[in-house]
């Protein structure tokens, strides 16, 4: 029995679950990018000129990697998610309100990595058994970048 591939060659079967683990990571990244936007724009305190910068970082490589992410799902051909009602239910990022004080908020920063990292690395593994290039490579661009945050971001609370 011949195997049923999708419009750009993948195994349906592997197209699928990609896509939707690529939903979720699409909710992490929703998630994340509204929490550092609250950040950057709450932030007090005598780091506030150093924070407030960081967190526009974040959120604006967020929005960049939001549409990449989106994309790469319309590309293995499924449709992604875009309602925060989705988001909120799907990611493994609680939403943060009301957060001023920049330890807790760089924390928080943290967590969410931590939890966009475990979702980019079962996206890899996936994708290197579908033989899918594009979304592999994706994932082998923003595992190294967030990995070498997450140093700087733990540096910073002096937990390395």
């Amino acid at each position: 029995m011949a195997k049923l591939t999708n419009r750009i060659g993948l195994d349906s079967k592997y197209a699928k679950e990609l896509a939707d683990k690529l939903n979720t990571l699409l909710a992490d990244y929703q998630v994340f990018y509204m929490n550092a936007r609250g950040y950057h724009w709450n932030i007090k305190g005598d780091k506030f000129f150093e924070l407030h910068l960081k967190f526009e970082e974040l959120y604006n490589d967020a929005l960049l990697k939001i549409d990449e992410v989106a994309e790469r799902i319309l590309t293995l051909g499924f449709t992604p998610m875009h309602t925060y009602t989705d988001y909120l239910k799907n990611s493994g990022i609680k939403e943060s309100k009301n957060i001023s004080d920049g330890n807790k908020a760089v924390g928080l920063i943290l967590e969410g990595f931590k939890v966009i990292l475990e979702t980019e690395r079962e996206i890899l593994d996936l994708s290197e058994k579908a033989n899918d290039e594009g979304t592999n490579s994706l994932m082998s661009d923003y595992i190294p970048q967030q990995e070498k945050l997450v140093w700087m971001y733990s540096s910073y609370l002096n937990k390395v």
